[in-house]
């Protein structure tokens, strides 16, 4: 045992013995009033703490020896054992790295489940862990209803929220969900996080909800150890930050006296559950043992203040009061946290024996499961779910939760209708156009369907409208919302109409805050959901980019697939807006969103695939729970002609259900002696471009990526080694861009022929004309095709 641990160990058993006995009374008697804390139920929460303390030693003891591989532990934090006392085991629970005795009481009270064995699987990274499967130390448990999170810089706290509304949102709809109608999201957090902006707009979104009268049962819980690492948070910090806020519930505890920390949790608890309204509840508490297993707090910190957190230790606290309330005796209180310390101990001898993950296969496993054929089903049914949420027997819909007030029922984590809304509409008329095949359009995947003769020719922006109507028409689950998308129905017109049709409670606009977008879309996803939020620029989109890569693609890698967070994320992006708005609106990055594990990325070009693939990313949510960011491109939006004025070439039917196999490319033309590989804008451009080439006796196809992430590798491969030369029209940036991914994976093959690549420069879009000089252009495509084709 290391000093510091040896120190609070004797700590305990000092102070403990020393402690004078009171009477001795029944264990069911109350020994303090305001908590309602009996003699029985303090010494099972004491054993709770004392589990977590001696779990803190034994994660400790292994990292010395080389068998354990986390070491932040929970010490001085076990008064959050009375957070998990004054909630229902039903209420889902998204912790705090340091809320291990809240995780040992929520389990001890789940059958089956053993806590000691669980966390110190996750310890030694073991692949038995039931909950990460040895990829990362969380607590987590799905009987439990514990969503794992890693809790950093309070990047959970979104989710949180998300889920709170999602859960009333839920039984409005009457869909069916993991909790029951009532249920409290609980979610915890540090001092220092506190602090961050996810956290500051978390808490924000949730109080501007509760404002317009929407549902939002959530208790934040701040463990307040007045400290983030080394930098000392402010003792009267937290209370100024959050304790007079309008609109939320603000409750205060010292975290070492376990009867008041139960008081003021119970009475949290319960506003939250009678009120629908958000809570926070201030956890004073004290952090013992440092940061992690290698921090040295005497490098910073004095003497004097650790000796004095020693002093606060929650688990001596909670022996000392079963002592003088005669509830057991010292001898009795320390013979239990030695034969609590004696099980971890053998425990942690069993559980060092256990395999770890030991191929990449088995780590990535959950990251991005794929079962193409169910995803074809979903995307091609028209009809209802078989056994839709709606009818399902246990649904868990709540009247009494239910808005009774137009506002209540037509709100969000959002802005609520102010004005008269806006007349219905849909997407205008579309002229007679030619098909993709009169185009010299191909499917290169022998399962996508070929576009419908009949129906309406639409734009890119029309197809999206129609789908999503479509989407949500057929399907309960689905919800579409961002800023700006429901009365106003975009900034583009791409969502009009939608929330006139299906409701407020279905299409809704949302604050301006991209974290609390995806957010919403986390927590839905988890509750049932199939969520569509709308990013309303990419550039806007790395505001929150953590909500993507930290939180939404890391929940089934950390819960082993236990847990999924279905998204389809809609971002209007990319430029060629005729240099309106600069690089705020013109944002030609995608190197951030390919490269998070698991996530598809899709790029549609036209309206047919724009309606096919949309449609294949909501079943892919639904069935595999992927996580799937669909950008648009904005210049697309309402183009209609390809080659000249008024030809209508860029106008496509989506009639019929439609499919777009995840990495599967479209190919336009036959031609022999060039492949153009491009994506987005570049697609009509390059076809322009062949157009000309085959006037000067070159005969180039077109191969339209559509699916960034994961690439097309097979289709590119085959269409490359057709023609033997490929240009590569990229127009996001040289250095990052797509055309890297796609060099890399033809040379990773052996392509042996020519390849070339052109792409927009290095460069922020600038405002106004100037836009033309930094992106890639038909002049350049047609330059670099001819130098190619020249090339021997």
């Amino acid at each position: 045992m290391d000093d510091g641990a040896a120190a609070l160990d004797q700590w305990f058993r000092a102070e403990t013995a020393a402690t004078t006995p009171g009477p001795a009374r029944a264990p069911q008697d109350t020994i303090d009033t305001a908590s309602g804390l009996t003699g029985e139920r303090c010494l099972e929460l004491f054993e709770a703490q004392a589990t977590s303390r001696q779990l803190d030693l034994a994660a400790r003891r292994m990292g010395r020896e080389g068998r354990g591989y986390y070491s932040i532990g929970s010490s001085g934090h076990e008064g959050n054992a009375a957070v998990a006392a004054a909630l229902r085991v039903t209420d889902p629970a998204l912790l705090h790295y340091r809320s291990g005795a809240f995780f040992v009481e929520r389990a001890r009270r789940v059958p089956g489940l053993d806590p000691i064995r669980d966390v110190l699987l996750g310890v030694t990274a073991a692949a038995a862990d039931p909950i990460s499967g040895g990829r990362h130390k969380v607590f987590g448990s799905k009987p439990a209803h514990i969503i794992p999170q890693t809790s950093t810089i309070a990047s959970h706290l979104p989710r949180a929220v998300g889920l709170a509304f999602a859960l009333d949102r839920a039984a409005q709809l009457h869909l069916r969900t993991e909790w029951p109608a009532d249920a409290v999201v609980v979610c915890s957090f540090g001092d220092a996080s506190a602090n961050h902006s996810t956290a500051a707009g978390a808490i924000n979104t949730a109080i501007h909800t509760a404002h317009q009268g929407v549902p939002m049962p959530i208790l934040f819980v701040c463990e307040d150890n007045g400290l983030g690492i080394s930098v000392p948070t402010p003792r009267t910090w937290i209370e100024q930050a959050y304790g007079t806020r309008p609109g939320l519930k603000y409750f205060d505890a010292d975290g070492t006296d376990l009867p008041a920390a139960l008081a003021a949790a119970t009475a949290a608890a319960d506003h939250v559950r009678a009120h629908r309204t958000p809570a926070f509840l201030r956890l004073r508490t004290v952090r013992l043992l440092g940061h992690a297993g290698s921090d040295v707090e005497s490098a910073y910190r004095r003497a004097a203040d650790i000796a004095a957190d020693l002093r606060r230790d929650p688990v001596t606290a909670t022996a000392r009061l079963l002592v003088t309330t005669g509830v057991v005796s010292a001898d009795e209180v320390i013979r239990r946290y030695d034969e609590i310390g004696a099980r971890v101990a053998e425990a942690a001898e069993k559980v060092g024996l256990e395999p770890k993950l030991s191929s990449a296969a088995e780590i990535t496993a959950p990251l991005a499961p794929a079962r193409p054929a169910l995803v074809r089903t979903d995307a091609l049914r028209t009809s209802p779910l078989a056994h839709s949420r709606a009818d399902s027997p246990t649904a868990h819909p709540n009247p009494a939760t239910t808005p009774t007030s137009p506002t209540a029922a037509h709100t969000s984590p959002a802005t609520a209708p102010t004005g008269p809304a806006a007349p219905p509409t849909g997407p205008a008329a579309g002229s007679p156009a030619k098909d993709a095949e009169s185009a010299g359009a191909q499917a290169s995947s022998p399962a996508a369907e070929t576009p419908s003769a009949s129906g309406e020719a639409l734009t890119l922006a029309q197809a999206i409208n129609q789908t999503l109507a479509q989407l949500l028409a057929r399907d309960p689950d689905v919800l579409v919302f961002g800023e700006d998308v429901g009365r106003k129905g975009g900034v583009y017109g791409v969502t009009k109409g939608l929330q006139q049709s299906f409701g407020g409670r279905r299409v809704f606009d949302t604050l301006l805050d991209e974290q609390s977008v995806l957010g919403t879309a986390l927590g839905a996803g988890l509750a049932g959901f199939v969520p569509i939020p709308e990013i309303q620029y990419l550039a806007y989109v790395h505001n929150a980019e953590d909500q993507l890569r930290g939180e939404a693609a890391t929940l089934s890698f950390f819960s082993g697939g236990r847990y999924r967070n279905p998204v389809v994320v809609r971002i209007a992006g990319l430029a060629y807006q005729k240099g309106f708005g600069g690089h705020f609106h013109n944002e030609n990055s995608l190197a951030a969103l390919r490269d998070i594990p698991g996530l598809v990325l899709a790029v549609p070009a036209r309206a047919d695939d724009a309606a096919a693939m949309l449609r294949t990313c909501v079943a892919a949510a639904r069935v595999d729970g992927r996580v799937c960011v669909f950008v648009e491109p904005i210049a697309l939006y309402h183009t209609r002609d390809l080659y000249r004025g008024g030809d209508g070439g860029w106008l496509a039917p989506i009639s019929g259900a439609r499919h777009a196999e995840i990495g599967r490319a479209r190919v336009y033309g036959a031609g022999a002696d060039l492949t153009v590989v491009t994506f987005g804008n570049g697609v009509p451009m390059s076809l322009r471009v062949a157009r000309r080439l085959a006037e000067r006796g070159m005969d180039a196809r077109v191969l339209d990526l559509r699916w960034l992430a994961p690439l097309p590798v097979e289709d590119l491969l085959d269409h490359a080694r057709a023609t033997g030369r490929v240009l590569i029209a990229d127009e996001t940036r040289r250095s990052g861009g797509v055309s890297e991914a796609v060099y890399t994976a033809l040379l990773d093959a052996g392509f042996a022929g020519r390849m070339a690549r052109v792409t927009s420069a290095d460069s922020f879009v600038p405002l106004g004309p100037a836009a033309t000089t930094v992106l890639l252009d038909e002049a350049a495509i047609e330059a670099a095709a001819l130098a190619l084709g020249r090339a021997r």
